[in-house]
């Protein structure tokens, strides 16, 4: 009797927690990503061998299908040591990664059954390329996010505008005949995609190309549910039509802060894959710099790394993931424990406020004239400093009425050069209670103290 009341107890714990997971909110579904500040985006893929356009060098017909799948040949992956991708991720102050497992091409990193056109059967990699990945990250403690492309420009059900031999033999699974291409294609998507989840189960799906279908031909009502019933706490983002969970602006960074939970995805140089002769980098500060405007908006930077066709990382890239990640160490409490910053017109450069409203961090991209100036704070300071090396600032107030609820000016002092970093600054302005802003038009004093 024991045994079957211990037995019930389980049962109906376990159901419980079933339950809960299934009530997840989006809110609750996106709480770590809206705290993870930095992730790592990884295009890699045949594109690398030749250095060419991923996969949109087919469709704009600037390589023949044949050569361009010849690339796979030297697709070797002998240096690809996923598990230095995830100490070096975890370093630089990254809390996830997302790797293509499958581009507009159609080949896949992993082993699936589903095509024969992928890593395993058609490089000298001939391994699963998405399974260490997985693993290495897991062991990080970091979040797995996994790419794929809802277009296959390989698979003979789905059209493409570019000419392309007949592929059906990359593709084993029956015709099914009763089925329209359209059908097919979706049964197929959907297999890969559930190969993936079983496999790997990953907190992240970063969906690409929805561009080319409609909300109804994708099924994108039914594949989210899908995603969420295979995972109850997975999120998506937005290249799932209407039915994703955040905002992925890409190469330009957002002038109007984004609505919602978003994120920035940006190159290093032009180029998504490895392109050796495009050496066009930002600057270390440029990334530095777009990484704070991101993090002040709100927002997530997805910085994109192209392996090599052997798995290295170039020195470029490497260099730039190190320097990004130096800074975040260096400022480390004015990036994790904040969110978004003052709205437009406060300070001039970005801002951001601890999760509890007692402090805000200017962010100085270059070095101030006299003072540096904050407008239209109501509370009072406790302390100013220069987060990484805690020289303390003085500071006072000019202007205002005070009594009339209208805030002069904060001028503070400027920090002595040596204190000043050589990408961006960050000043810590400690109030002594919850943010309090003027936010007001101005107006006439009547009566003065």
């Amino acid at each position: 009797m024991r045994c079957l009341k211990l037995t019930g107890v389980l049962f109906f714990l376990f159901v419980n927690q079933i339950f809960a997971q299934e009530k997840l909110t989006k809110a609750d579904r996106l709480t770590w990503f809206q705290n993870a500040k930095l992730g790592v985006f990884i295009h890699w893929g045949y594109y690398g061998v030749n250095g060419i356009g991923e996969s949109w060098s087919l469709y704009h017909k600037r390589i023949s299908y044949d050569d361009y799948m010849a690339q796979g040949e030297k697709f070797t992956a002998k240096n690809y040591k996923p598990e230095a991708w995830a100490k070096l991720f975890k370093k630089i102050g990254a809390r996830y990664a997302v790797l293509t497992t499958k581009h507009h091409d159609g080949v896949a990193l992993w082993d699936t059954k589903y095509s024969q056109l992928n890593v395993l059967e058609k490089t000298p990699a001939k391994r699963d390329l998405v399974a260490p990945f997985v693993k290495a990250l897991r062991k990080e403690n970091l979040k797995v996010g996994l790419y794929y492309s809802l277009i296959d420009w390989s698979h003979p059900d789905y059209e493409v505008v570019f000419p392309r031999p007949d592929t059906r033999n990359n593709f084993p699974q029956k015709q099914q005949d009763q089925l329209t291409p359209w059908q097919r294609f979706i049964k197929f998507n959907n297999g890969q995609m559930k190969e993936l989840s079983t496999n790997f189960n990953p907190d992240l799906w970063w969906f690409d190309g929805d561009w080319e279908k409609t909300s109804e031909q994708w099924r994108a009502e039914a594949l989210k549910d899908t995603l969420l019933a295979w995972n109850p706490s997975v999120i998506v983002n937005s290249r799932l039509k209407t039915h994703g969970d955040y905002s992925t602006p890409e190469q330009g960074v957002p002038i109007v802060r984004p609505e919602g939970a978003w994120e920035f995805c940006m190159t290093m140089n032009d180029n998504w894959g490895y392109f050796p002769s495009d050496t066009n980098y930002k600057p270390i500060s440029q990334i530095i710099r777009t990484f704070v405007e991101v993090i002040a908006s709100g927002g997530n930077l997805l910085l994109n790394i192209g392996p090599k066709p052997d798995g290295s990382i170039a020195t470029e890239q490497l260099e730039r993931l190190e320097a990004l990640g130096d800074w975040i160490k260096k400022h480390e409490t004015a990036v994790f424990s904040t969110k978004a910053g003052l709205p437009y017109g406060h300070f001039y450069g970005p801002t951001l406020l601890s999760k509890d409203d007692t402090k805000i961090y200017l962010a100085l991209f270059d070095t101030p004239k006299d003072y540096i100036s904050l407008k239209g704070l109501q509370n009072k300071i406790k302390s100013i400093k220069v987060v990484g090396t805690n020289e303390e600032l003085d500071f006072e107030r000019n202007g205002g009425a005070a009594w009339n609820n209208i805030p002069g000016i904060l001028r503070i002092e400027v920090p002595l050069e040596k204190h000043l970093d050589e990408n961006v600054t960050i000043i810590e302005v400690e109030l002594e209670d919850a943010l309090l802003l003027y936010r007001g038009h101005g107006n006439a004093v009547e009566l003065n103290k």
